[in-house]
């Protein structure tokens, strides 16, 4: 991993890119989002596809907006000048392992759309190498998310969190994609830094 400031163009590009493809993709409105959500029954019918596509649509664009406002404070909270192939597989692999476990583990969830699962496992991978280096702002955000996930799974989401969104708020998704994000820190390494520098060798090399 490497640090850098917020104010840095290459910190912000990776994560803009991804906040206009979800615009891009919510201004394709109920047929964009009939075709891409999780769906349990067109999943198991083959339409494998929506457990990578899931996480990039809505339910409305408040609930679109409250999602982009997460990356912004992912990126504030935990610059990190990443290549964009680490960025695209992050994004690929937390959101699908998220899906993946909602599949398996809560048969109950017939139909999902939204990001906030996802977000959750980003900000793991950006907090925990943080509060490695010993910085007490990472620590206390990383002890609140995980307070935060372990409330929700014994009380629930206040109910204006609903009203906002327009619909549930699923809880397992914020658990299953903290999950995926230290399976996919654990096997490639992100929380040592080493996930990152190899693409800059592999960079340098090839120069």
């Amino acid at each position: 991993m490497i640090t850098a400031d917020y104010r840095s163009r290459d910190v912000w590009l990776p994560p803009l890119a991804a906040i206009l493809v979800v615009l891009a993709l919510g201004a394709g409105g109920e047929p964009v989002r009939e075709a891409l959500r999780y769906d349990a029954a067109a999943i198991h019918a083959g339409q494998w596809w929506r457990l990578l596509t899931a996480n990039w649509v809505h339910m409305g664009w408040w609930h679109l907006f409250l999602n982009e406002v997460g990356i912004v404070v992912l990126v504030l909270l935990c610059p990190e000048r990443l290549p964009w192939p680490v960025w695209a597989r992050r994004l690929l692999l937390i959101g699908t392992g998220m899906c993946v476990c909602l599949y398996f583990f809560v048969p109950r969830v017939q139909w999902y759309v939204g990001m906030s699962g996802l977000i959750h496992g980003l900000f793991v991978l950006g907090l925990v190498p943080l509060v490695r280096r010993r910085d007490f702002i990472a620590a206390v955000c990383l002890a609140y998310l995980v307070g935060k996930i372990g409330w929700e799974m014994v009380a629930g989401v206040p109910i204006s969190d609903e009203k906002a969104i327009g619909g549930s708020v699923l809880v397992e998704s914020h658990l299953y994609g903290v999950l995926s994000a230290l399976a996919y820190g654990a096997v490639f390494r992100a929380f040592s830094g080493n996930e990152t520098f190899r693409f800059l060798q592999k960079d340098k090399a090839a120069a």
